[in-house]
């Protein structure tokens, strides 16, 4: 596998890595192979740690600062840019019926499950290395990952274990072009509204603009 030598990876656990390369749709049909569920978990808690240290020590951000900014790099779209910038994507093995939906869902999850392999197998300075070197030139260039704003929120607000709702305001229009008004409330308070063709991109934009403002 190209990535572990680019990364420095080749003494990992074969076995573990085998596993956080799995889906549950492939172990499901080989009985014997075990998923990457739990080496994503421990991958999870890894990377939150890592990415906290860096963000304390390498700069002066005050604590919802920090927050927003380890959500932007560790979304879903930022682990699934991530895992395909890498070469992750070609190594993971699903089962025949999700052969044409490896979404980024399931590459994001496939990346914290591999950086729980790589922490079993070398330890939490390899692990930081590892991550580090291939975060940080992100976050030394301010990228954005472009997509889902509603799952950056949501992660945001997952940490300081705060409500979040999505309220419909209103939607006006002809049926086969009506616009819809969306309010995104944080422990009730509105914190952003969007606009949108569809419910959907109406969420999107109401939680990018919640997210732009929750950690002033």
């Amino acid at each position: 596998m190209k990535f572990l030598a680019k990364y420095n990876l080749e003494g990992i656990n074969k076995e573990l890595l085998e596993e956080a390369l799995t889906h549950s749709s492939y172990s499901n049909e080989h009985k014997e192979v075990n998923n990457y569920e739990r080496l994503e978990f421990l991958g999870d808690a890894v990377l939150e740690l890592i990415t906290s240290e860096y963000f304390y020590k390498n700069t002066d951000y005050h604590e919802g600062e920090m927050t927003k900014k380890r959500a932007s790099f560790v979304c879903e779209q930022a682990l699934a840019h991530y895992a395909k910038d890498m070469g992750i994507c070609e190594y993971i093995r699903v089962g025949h019926g999700q052969i044409d939906n490896v979404n980024d869902t399931i590459i994001a999850d496939v990346f914290e499950a591999v950086l729980g392999a790589v922490y079993l197998s070398f330890g939490l300075e390899k692990a930081k290395k590892y991550i580090l070197d291939l975060i940080v030139p992100y976050i030394e260039k301010d990228f954005v990952f472009f997509g889902d704003y509603k799952t950056m929120l949501q992660e945001y607000v997952q940490t300081d274990k705060k409500t979040l709702e999505y309220v419909l305001e209103k939607e006006y229009g002809e049926a086969h072009n009506k616009t819809f008004e969306v309010a995104v409330k944080i422990d009730n308070i509105v914190y952003g509204r969007g606009r949108g063709k569809s419910k959907k991109e109406a969420e999107q934009n109401a939680a990018f603009d919640a997210y732009k403002k929750s950690a002033k």
